[in-house]
């Protein structure tokens, strides 16, 4: 009778542990890349490279990123691309529909060529709707990071 009820409840937490992997499988599959603000549509990933400050004109710090659909996080995805190792200064903007924004992340990263960091997931808070994710790469505050290049993408998830 006890090797009965150690089987039953074996076979009860095994059941359990498939429940939570697939649950954690389907909460994946619920990011989609959201789409660049002004992109051609053929790619979700930005490649850039942090300019310098200009006199006149914008720089190409800032890159938006659209929200198509409602969602209730948001994950940010960074990658360097240059050979020389150096410093980025990275943030990061929930922007939302009534002109406010929550900055989710300020710092500066010391990234390998080919690696990075994933940032999030953002919750969104109560009562906002997002519009955009805003990336932020390069500050007149460290004119060092100039010429370095990397990539950019933007989750929304339910």
């Amino acid at each position: 009778m006890r090797t009965t009820s150690f089987m039953t409840a074996l076979l009860g937490l095994s059941a359990g542990l498939i429940s939570l992997e697939a649950g954690v499988s389907a909460s994946q599959a619920g990011c989609n890349f959201l789409p660049p603000v002004g992109g051609d549509g053929s790619s979700n990933i930005v490649k850039k490279r942090v300019s310098r400050e200009k006199l006149i004109g914008r720089t190409n710090w800032n890159t938006d990123f659209a929200v198509d659909a409602p969602y209730s996080s948001f994950k940010l995805f960074f990658t360097a691309d240059s050979t020389a190792s150096g410093t980025y200064p990275v943030e990061a903007f929930l922007k939302f529909t009534d002109g406010s924004n929550l900055r989710v992340v300020k710092e500066s990263m010391r990234p390998p060529i080919g690696t990075g960091k994933e940032f999030g997931p953002f919750s969104v808070p109560q009562g906002k709707q997002v519009s955009q994710v805003n990336f932020k790469i390069g500050a007149g505050s460290d004119p060092s990071s100039t010429g370095f290049s990397y990539r950019i993408s933007v989750q929304g998830c339910n």
